[in-house]
């Protein structure tokens, strides 16, 4: 019976993601979507990087951290959305053992990333309104060059335990991934072992991560607010605000997101439900960013027009 046993263990080679509808034509009009949102996100950053590096006026820290906020975001929804695309028009929606922890591997070390870097960026808008006069000796390039890179590195291990502890889990003979991407929750109602360790674990840790990061960009935010309501003009207030607001927004639509998300336990939510609010952080947020920077931000829109007249 150990040998049967064994056997049912490693059956799962691939999963079967059930995705969206199996109605062909509700299928169609998703991918069209779909597909639309992906290349306006990936032409919406594309064209932030290009600006970014081809404008010196744009070439300070907050156009520096924007320019790898914006190259995550292309990282982040490619994880995502070219194999949904693809199972959204195929017959049969698989994807391997490997190809699902890889995906999981990327999205989780990306949601990370993305997390430190919003933190990091609230900590530059911090220093830019509030330490006005200490700004240049504050953040200096080296030190851009530190946060930035912290930020990617620590996204790259938070996402290895997750990920080890999943693909670690034995999923038995039935495979069948209720949902579009490999995600945390639907893997973990799959398995046939154990999971309340590896429940326990991701949820410390999406908790340190979300709340760490979360808090630090409050407490900034919080800081902003007090120093621009010392300000005695409104129209003082209102272009210092304006420097903050694009990524005040882009905050509030990520963590609302995230929270929702992951810092309750999402097993009983109903699986549409969880599918709908990951669209949003899989394929809309990523589109939001580049929007919400370059319609909000005059002086990204004056390099965007300058470079767009000269070639």
């Amino acid at each position: 019976s150990s040998f049967q046993e064994m056997t049912n263990v490693t059956a799962v080679l691939e999963f079967r993601l059930l995705g969206f509808s199996s109605n062909p034509h509700c299928q169609i009009l998703l991918f069209t979507v779909f597909l639309v949102i992906y290349i306006l996100t990936i032409l919406g950053n594309i064209i932030i990087i290009s600006v970014v590096t081809l404008e010196p006026q744009l070439h300070s820290p907050m156009y520096k951290f924007l320019k790898n906020l914006s190259f995550l975001e292309v990282c982040y929804t490619t994880t995502i959305v070219p194999k949904m695309l693809a199972n959204l028009l195929a017959k049969r929606k698989s994807i391997s053992f490997s190809g699902c922890m890889a995906q999981l591997y990327y999205f989780i070390s990306l949601g990370a990333t993305e997390c430190y870097l919003l933190a990091v960026m609230a900590y530059d808008r911090y220093l830019a309104v509030c330490e006005p006069l200490h700004y240049d000796m504050a953040m200096t390039a080296e030190s851009y060059t530190r946060l930035a890179v912290g930020s990617w590195v620590t996204g790259v291990f938070t996402g290895l335990l997750p990920c080890l502890m999943v693909s670690r889990l034995h999923f038995c003979s039935y495979n069948l991934i209720d949902h579009f991407f490999c995600d945390i929750s639907p893997l973990l109602k799959l398995s046939c072992s154990d999971t309340t360790a590896t429940e326990t674990v991701i949820f410390i840790l999406s908790l340190l991560v979300l709340s760490s990061c979360f808090l630090l960009t409050l407490v900034s935010y919080l800081l902003i607010i007090l120093s621009i309501l010392k300000i005695p003009s409104a129209s003082g207030k209102r272009i210092t605000f304006s420097t903050c607001s694009s990524h005040l927004m882009v905050v509030t639509i990520y963590y609302g997101t995230m929270i929702s998300m992951y810092v309750r336990p999402t097993y009983n939510l109903s699986s549409e439900l969880n599918k709908a609010v990951s669209v949003l952080y899989t394929v809309v947020t990523p589109l939001l960013n580049p929007v919400i920077y370059s319609l909000r931000n005059k002086a990204f829109k004056k390099a965007l027009e300058k470079i767009v007249i000269k070639h």
